[in-house]
């Protein structure tokens, strides 16, 4: 795979004369020149339906009069530059207009995307319906005419569905047609049947191919959807709703499932389909270096101006970012990241066992993933196929209930040596009445009372012995011999409307409900829902409570320390065929712009950063530079200091 990739839209009405009048071999190549890109992504099939080449199974853009895939083809290929072919599976408007019966319905009938048809917008098919055998059909022409590098499959996913077709499939294996369940197993079927059918179109003509099918989000704990691509493409546009918290949270599952994979992210200022947006090129910069230092190739998106003529800004502005990035690529490739700790996420558990719950709560791993970014730990997201031997820590975030088979997994984890850190509800059996680990306590129940107080019983530099408010949902447990690290102290009163003090909430009582954190032989657990609500208030008490269990796991165990600043990124790769590890530290501070913006735009340089390695170091460099980088051995620890981070550092250690 490639390491410098651009995603070239091309989604265009038919109310849009003279497409691709502009279209020039030299200039185009000119501008994958100048962005430095090594593959780029073209259309076949746009959203609107249309085709970019001549076709015998749908419909040519009634205003393009010549082969605009052929000829992007042939010019990306002339100057060494991969082509993967891009075809809209979910949605084809033209095609909608006339077989609405193929769409997708919900219970109510509307349908998905543009609700019905007089709202402006597309509307995704149904594959449990004939368009299924028609995009089939276009997927091999495509293939058979073309010389395509790979295959992109849009707007794709497992999707429960209401149509004729779909009820009728749920009455004939006697299930209830309207039951959300019985839609769900109904909608996994059709999406396994709908892989396997484009993986048989291309592999009759093209054994291999690469392909990838895209749903904006790889989910933790679907290794069965993930292996149904050759490799695997992080949607993750930060200010295109995804936000700057997304891509590190999915490619720290990502990397540890053995495929390829790179990041998505795009020019725009804000998502996909706005012409003449523009992102600062520090931003760019930074995502791209952000990608590398997760050990992912990139893919950078634009869209194409109707006209076929490619945006000599845009390529300018993705080039600055590539030209880096290229030469960094030789410490880049076939790399296996290390970590201390493994997070378990809610979407795994509940995607991987039957739980009663629904992964919809997305702030519980977000805010595991960020404190853990702040507070500078190494860390993969893990699912419960992972290597748990590999860490000495596991995260489970506040509502990662635990089946009988779940449970076993982690007992047998912590019988090998493993720590749990667990919070709120995690940890519990499935109906909530019991711990199925030993934390030294007995739970009783979620507490009345919200907010409720953490009393710490130690002190530290970031904390002191007083009362801190935690919003978060509370659980009430009593110790049965655990080491109580904190107190969950109760308010006088909720506030209601009877019953209110100050502005806010009522200040603690003298009472306490219980432990509010506690240790034992399997871990440390911490009463409250504190990942979800970092994510929602960011109140950096709950930061550093975790970070003071953590350290407390893991003793003297921690593989890096370093004062990089909490806005920093930190990973440390294994290149194990160079028998080296690369070190890398990034540094911006994304700022609110707008109502929900989050952009990047100085890049302000971080001096006087140090770091201590575990590692048995012989020799250490930056790179790309090949710069001699200082450093003393103690005890088996290899200590940096001073290093200076513009953006992004890589710091080379040679076993």
């Amino acid at each position: 795979m490639k390491f410098r990739q651009v995603h070239l839209d091309f989604h265009t009405s038919e109310c849009i004369e003279n497409i691709g009048i502009q279209f020039n071999k030299e200039q185009f190549q000119n501008a994958l020149k100048t962005g430095r890109v090594n593959s780029i992504t073209l259309f076949s099939k746009c959203h609107h339906g249309w085709s970019y080449h001549p076709t015998n199974v749908g419909k040519m853009h009634p205003h393009l009069e010549f082969d605009l895939l052929g000829a992007q083809i042939d010019a990306a290929h002339k100057i060494g530059v991969n082509s993967v072919v891009y075809l809209s599976a979910g949605l084809d408007e033209q095609l909608a207009v006339r077989h609405p019966e193929w769409l997708i319905r919900n219970k109510d009938e509307s349908t998905t995307w543009a609700p019905d048809f007089k709202t402006p917008g597309y509307h995704k098919f149904c594959m449990n319906s004939p368009y299924l055998d028609y995009l089939c059909s276009q997927v091999k022409e495509a293939v058979q005419n073309y010389d395509a590098d790979g295959i992109f499959m849009d707007i794709t996913g497992v999707a429960p569905c209401y149509c004729h077709a779909c009820l009728a499939k749920r009455r004939a294996e006697g299930l209830d047609p309207f039951d959300d369940n019985a839609a769900m197993k109904t909608a996994e079927e059709i999406y396994e049947r709908y892989a396997l059918a484009i993986r048989n179109a291309i592999d009759e003509i093209k054994p291999g191919l690469p392909l990838f099918h895209n749903g904006g989000h790889i989910r933790r704990g679907r290794r069965d959807l993930a292996k149904m691509n050759t490799h695997l493409e992080i949607e993750s546009l930060p200010t295109g709703g995804w936000g700057y918290d997304h891509f590190p949270l999915s490619a720290r599952y990502v990397q540890g499932l053995g495929m390829e994979y790179l990041g998505m992210t795009g020019k725009f200022h804000s998502s996909w389909g706005e012409f003449g947006g523009f992102k600062h090129p520090n931003a760019l910069r930074y995502e791209v270096c952000l990608s590398a230092a997760n050990g992912a190739k990139c893919s950078i998106g634009d869209q194409l101006h109707p006209n076929g003529k490619m945006d000599m800004a845009t390529y300018e502005l993705i080039g600055a970012a590539y030209s880096d990035l290229q030469k960094k690529e030789e410490w880049l490739d076939r790399v296996e990241s290390v970590a201390d700790i493994g997070v378990l996420p809610y979407e795994a558990v509940c995607n991987e066992f039957s739980t009663g719950q629904t992964a919809s709560n997305n702030d519980i791993d977000a805010g595991a993933a960020r404190i853990l970014l702040e507070g500078n730990y190494l860390f993969d997201v893990i699912d419960f196929s992972s290597d748990f031997s590999k860490y000495k820590v596991i995260i489970l975030p506040d509502c990662v209930k635990l089946n009988e088979k779940a449970a076993e997994i982690v007992k047998n984890y912590i019988a090998g040596g493993g720590k749990i850190l667990a919070t709120g509800k995690s940890g519990l059996d499935i109906d909530e009445k019991k711990f199925l680990l030993d934390f030294g306590a007995e739970y009783i129940g979620e507490n009345e009372y919200k907010p409720s107080y953490f009393m710490p019983e130690f002190e530290t530099d970031d904390i002191k012995k007083t009362a801190y408010v935690f919003y978060s949902d509370g659980e009430i447990i009593k110790p049965c011999g655990g080491e109580v690290l904190a107190k969950e102290v109760d308010p006088y009163f909720n506030r209601t409307v009877e019953h209110f003090s100050s502005h806010k909430h009522t200040p603690n009582s003298d009472h306490s409900s219980g432990a509010g954190m506690i240790k034992d032989k399997d871990g440390i657990y911490i009463a409250w829902q504190i990942f979800s609500d970092y994510a929602q208030n960011g109140n950096i008490i709950y930061k550093q409570a975790v970070c003071y269990a953590l350290d407390m796991l893991l003793g003297e165990n921690k593989t890096i320390k370093t004062n990089l600043p909490a806005q920093g990124v930190l990973t440390l790769m294994h290149q194990a065929d160079k028998n080296r590890y690369i070190c890398h530290l990034l540094y911006a501070s994304p700022v609110k712009r707008g109502k929900n913006v989050e952009v990047i735009e100085d890049i302000i340089p971080v001096h006087n950063i140090n770091v201590a390695i575990k590692l048995p170091v012989k020799n250490a460099y930056l790179a790309p530079t090949g710069e001699k980088v200082e450093f003393v051995n103690n005890n088996g620890v290899c200590e940096i200091k001073d290093i200076t981070v513009d953006c992004h550092q890589m710091i080379v250690l040679e076993l």
